[in-house]
């Protein structure tokens, strides 16, 4: 039973018709006890009655019935013997028995043909007789015994008869109060369907937020968890369809230059075919480069990337960095090395912080002249790891550094060939690893790129 409707109606219909039922059982042992006291009570009266009065026997009736005018005399004669004080004359029912004893025990009047339950002590009992239960009161007089008896089943049956006039308005109560119950947790349940709804009806771009002012207190809490992760989404789409913008635009040109090259060394004589060749290797290379960073940038997409973090020794990966750029270095005459032997390890994605390095080290590559200088150095101080790559390059100036961070952005494209997302892609993935990235200028002339890193706070071996 998944439905939340369901559930509450089960629980607080059945709740109902738990209470139902002892409350019944509660009203029916209060009725009976209340049933028995008023009966009792009256058996109290006739007995007191029958001591005042005396009592006689009624005079056997004929079998045939009684003309109207004869009955209506013989109880206009009852009436006056009542209200003279006259002895009463009672009708033997069979299942009501007035019984009276002299002071010595005898038993002189009885309305079942001299017989009946013995004689009780004053009081109320519950007498067995004649497989029977008697419900008896006998009260004592100066001169006499009287006791007075009804059976327990005509107690019973008369009650039996007072029972479904208790249960009908029960009954009715409980009807009454699931048709009110399923009304209130319907009406209760109405903003969700109603927030379902509205959903529903959205079509695919329309991700604004859900009116949360008029919902109820308990909705409020998944309105804004939805409002939250519509807000995620849209902020997704809408950086990848940035994303696949700007691809489409930075794409056009290397694109375009790979075509021309090609046409060019279609139409260009054997002998320059060659160098034609060579311009189209390098406009591939281009467009491969700019492919591959592309990959790198969407992969560190914050909602797209699963991240599998370790321990890294940041000093070996350094080390490892610069050995791969070694020979790119040296055909530029650029000196490219380490520089200090701190030992340092941080908790992150290797492979993450391996772009991070080969981004930085290819971006100071680039950007600086030949016979520059290129250093890399591995530094840690208290639980904070630091990154410096520095070159002796132009630099970028103070009010430009911000924007080189940014995807696309190339601030000297007559000078090169980059992409304009080195920075970016390196940017992005300090923000990953929760550390920062700081653009300073080096001593001398050139740029220095600092990233901060927590350390992971194990112990570490020696270099």
């Amino acid at each position: 039973m998944n439905s939340i409707r369901q559930r509450l109606l089960l629980w607080q219909i059945g709740a109902l018709i738990v209470t139902g039922v002892l409350v019944s059982v509660l009203t029916y042992l209060l009725a009976w006890n209340g049933f028995n006291r008023i009966r009792d009570y009256g058996l109290e009266q006739i007995a007191y009655s029958v001591v005042r009065h005396g009592i006689k026997p009624a005079l056997v009736r004929p079998l045939m019935t009684p003309a109207p005018e004869t009955a209506l005399r013989d109880h206009s004669i009852a009436s006056d013997a009542i209200d003279n004080g006259e002895a009463i004359e009672i009708e033997d029912l069979g299942q009501f028995v007035s019984q009276i004893w002299d002071d010595a025990g005898q038993l002189v009047y009885s309305s079942l043909d001299n017989v009946g339950p013995p004689l009780q002590p004053t009081g109320f009992h519950v007498v067995r007789w004649e497989d029977e239960d008697w419900r008896v009161y006998t009260v004592a007089d100066r001169r006499q015994m009287v006791q007075v008896a009804v059976t327990s089943a005509n107690r019973a049956q008369g009650f039996a008869d007072l029972v479904p006039w208790l249960l009908v308005p029960l009954g009715l109560l409980v009807l009454l109060l699931s048709l009110l119950i399923h009304a209130a947790v319907t009406q209760a349940l109405l903003p969700l369907d109603q927030l379902g709804r509205e959903i529903g009806r959205r079509e695919v771009n329309d991700l604004h937020a859900v009116a949360a002012d008029e919902l109820p207190d308990e909705l409020q809490p998944l309105a804004s968890a939805l409002n939250q992760l519509l807000e995620r989404v849209d902020q997704l789409l809408s950086g990848q369809r940035q994303l696949i913008a700007d691809v489409a635009h930075e794409l056009n040109t290397p694109l375009a230059a790979v075509k021309l090259q090609a046409q060019l060394a279609r139409r260009v004589s054997v002998g320059e075919r060659s160098a034609a060749l060579d311009e189209l290797d390098q406009g591939i290379a281009r467009a491969t480069h700019l492919v591959a960073q592309l990959l790198q940038m969407a992969r560190l997409e914050p909602e797209l990337a699963q991240r599998q973090n370790e321990v890294v020794r940041l000093d070996h990966l350094a080390s490892q960095v610069v050995a791969a750029f070694s020979a790119q270095a040296e055909a530029r005459h650029i000196d490219l090395g380490r520089v200090g032997n701190d030992c340092a390890s941080v908790l992150g994605n290797p492979a993450e912080l391996r772009v991070l390095l080969n981004n930085l080290v290819s971006n100071a590559l680039r950007h600086t002249p030949e016979g520059s200088r290129v250093d890399v150095r591995v530094t840690q101080a208290g639980d904070e790891v630091s990154l410096v790559v520095s070159d002796n390059g132009p630099g970028i100036a103070p009010d430009q550094r911000q924007a080189a961070l940014q995807r696309f952005v190339r601030l000297t494209p007559q000078q090169g060939h980059g992409s304009g997302l080195g920075l970016a892609i390196a940017s992005r993935i300090v923000q990953q690893h929760q550390g920062r990235l700081e653009l300073e200028e080096t001593p001398g002339g050139g740029l220095t790129v600092r990233v901060h890193l927590r350390t992971n706070g194990s112990s570490l071996p020696p270099a």
